[in-house]
């Protein structure tokens, strides 16, 4: 019977661990909400005032590379200030893939 009962607690601790990875946020979002979400929005799409001021695009509007796209991010771009010095090149380049999923 202990045995028993001891099996379905390590059962019910593993489902739930591992349901808890699945929700886990992927790196490149949680540096994009950070750093990001202010100006281009939650979801690649910046508030009306904000694409006004800054000259935001949507993400679905974006047309350069992902190459291109880090390097705006790195070094700044127009109004976008830099990002080299506060995020790592491995966090810009999470936060400008998952940038793209946004389209």
């Amino acid at each position: 019977m202990t045995k028993t009962m001891r099996s379905m607690v390590v059962l019910a601790a593993a489902m739930c661990m591992a349901g808890s990875v699945g929700f886990a946020q992927s790196s490149g979002e949680a540096v994009y909400k950070a750093n990001c979400q202010s100006c281009h929005g939650s979801t690649g799409t910046p508030n009306s005032g904000m694409a006004k001021i800054m000259g935001i695009k949507p993400a679905s509007e974006y047309k350069s590379s992902e190459k291109e796209q880090f390097d705006a991010v790195k070094n700044g771009k127009g109004k976008m200030k830099t990002f080299a010095g506060k995020l790592t090149d491995a966090q810009i380049k999470d936060a400008v893939t998952y940038f793209r999923t946004l389209k």
